[in-house]
């Protein structure tokens, strides 16, 4: 079995849980840029993240067999922070790079009219680069939220099938599905989207369009949520190629349309360093 998981904070986790996705069959994942917990209070360190994104994490996850690509973005809670606001003048050289594979995580914490500037200027980005674009929908009043989501991608011109509108549940995929965007579910061991919820989504409404993905980062979650959905799907009659479709082919077809997926299997040397560091740690 083969998993991309299209959207995971590898910063957030450790070689251990890369050895255990490898084990699982992830062989890819998108690490969107995301908000860390402890608030940002400059610019500047928002560039160093976004450089470890590009850098460190792709060697890291390199060592371990997987492919590691990223999308770029001021994410939605520090959009209302005028510390970090200015990042969004500098997106632009980092949108160029050849690991980025969207403009993201960008949509609605709060939804104020700060976090409605910030998306509608983000989804311009997209456009101008040609990307898609990862919308990370609210945790409160979410049914509310993906519809005001929805009609900022409408008034943006960005085409909906650029679009991955992530975090939904039973209430929200309908209307997404039916806006020709993508629908992204994020699979957690206590809130969101159980696997067998999902499952029983997969049934009523297909797989086309569908990206399933753990999103783990530094609270409780599971990097292993993709590899135990895709066992769902199978105890629940889905044949292997519908679980290849949605844990493999979706996630490429998505971030394919930005032109620059390389999903070569990349070779670990445990002799490789980047900029003087490795993943080793002593002698053996």
């Amino acid at each position: 079995m083969r998993i991309f998981d299209p959207h995971i904070h590898m910063t957030s986790r450790t070689t251990d849980d890369y050895e255990a996705m490898y084990a699982a069959g992830v062989r890819a994942v998108v690490e969107p840029a995301f908000w860390l917990g402890q608030p940002r209070t400059s610019p500047e360190s928002f560039y160093d993240y976004f450089d470890a994104l590009l850098g460190w994490e792709p060697y890291r996850a390199a060592q371990f067999g997987v492919q590691h690509f990223c999308t770029i973005a001021l994410n939605p809670k520090e959009a209302n922070d005028p510390r970090c606001r200015p990042v969004l003048d500098e997106l632009d050289r980092y949108l160029a790079k050849d690991r980025v594979v969207a403009v993201g995580e960008i949509g609605y914490d709060s939804m104020t009219p700060e976090e409605d500037e910030a998306l509608a200027r983000q989804l311009q980005l997209a456009v101008d680069h040609g990307l898609p674009a990862l919308v990370h929908t609210p945790h409160r009043d979410k049914a509310a939220g993906t519809r005001r989501t929805l009609d900022v991608v409408r008034e943006s011109g960005i085409a909906p099938e650029l679009v991955v509108l992530d975090h939904l549940n039973e209430l929200t995929v309908g209307m997404v599905l039916d806006s020709g965007c993508w629908a992204g579910f994020s699979i957690y061991p206590r809130t969101k989207m159980s696997e067998d919820r999902m499952v029983e989504i997969l049934k009523e409404h297909g797989t086309a369009r569908v990206l399933v993905n753990s999103a783990a980062d530094w609270g409780r979650s599971d990097p292993l949520k993709t590899r135990r959905t895709a066992d769902a799907m199978l105890a629940a009659g889905f044949d292997d190629d519908t679980v290849d479709q949605v844990m493999w082919r979706n996630p490429v077809a998505f971030y394919g349309q930005s032109g620059r997926l390389d999903l070569d299997e990349p070779k670990p040397d445990d002799a490789s360093t980047f900029r003087g560091n490795s993943v080793r740690r002593g002698g053996e």
